[in-house]
């Protein structure tokens, strides 16, 4: 049976329920066999934007997704160090894993821009895109040609790791937006205090 294998990207900064949600939608909907949640190094998205040391954001995802099965921390993009490029990262799954079907999480807000990612060609090619649906957001358009797309029905929720960072730097309570591990590690940390 065709292993299916699915690839949840992003900053993580930090990890909070509603990258937790998407995961459990994920994972239920397209019945995957593993979801590997893969932090960046940077992201060719927001290149200029304060990051928490890798290291600190690998063990809050370490914290949050503990006791998920099927669910793993790869810490590739982590490794490799520099701008995370998606298609270094499938290129790479796909090598590793040459029967699976491979399932890569994307933001509906991105679908329109898709075409634009590096080598997008070779995306289209390597991978199955998942959208993932934005709190407020009307149905994204159609994705450029040559991408196969699944729209994960989930349950999206308004919550941004910006709201958690300028809460913490406001020293105010986060322990509702995130689960209660990675609260309490951010605040033995002092891990936002200076966000903006």
């Amino acid at each position: 049976m065709l292993t299916r294998i699915g690839i949840y990207g992003g900053s993580f900064n930090p990890v909070h329920h509603g990258h937790l949600m998407v995961a459990a939608a994920a994972l239920e909907e397209l019945r995957l066999d593993r979801l590997l949640i893969v932090p960046a190094a940077r992201s060719p998205f927001k290149p200029d934007s304060p990051l928490a040391p890798a290291p600190v954001r690998a063990r809050l995802l370490r914290l949050a997704f503990a006791g998920w099965e099927r669910c793993e921390i790869d810490l590739r993009e982590l490794h490799r160090g520099g701008t995370s490029y998606t298609v270094d990262t499938l290129r790479e799954l796909r090598a590793e894993h040459p029967d699976a079907a491979l399932f890569y999480l994307v933001g509906a807000d991105h679908l329109p821009t898709l075409n634009q990612w590096r080598e997008a060609d070779v995306l289209a090619r390597l991978a199955t895109f998942v959208i993932v649906p934005r709190p407020g957001m009307a149905e994204p358009a159609e994705a450029p040609s040559g991408f196969r797309l699944v729209r994960l029905r989930g349950h999206p929720i308004d919550l941004s790791a910006s709201e958690i960072r300028t809460r913490c730097a406001r020293g105010l309570p986060i322990h509702t937006l995130t689960p209660p591990a990675v609260a309490e590690a951010i605040r033995e940390i002092g891990l936002y205090l200076d966000a903006t």
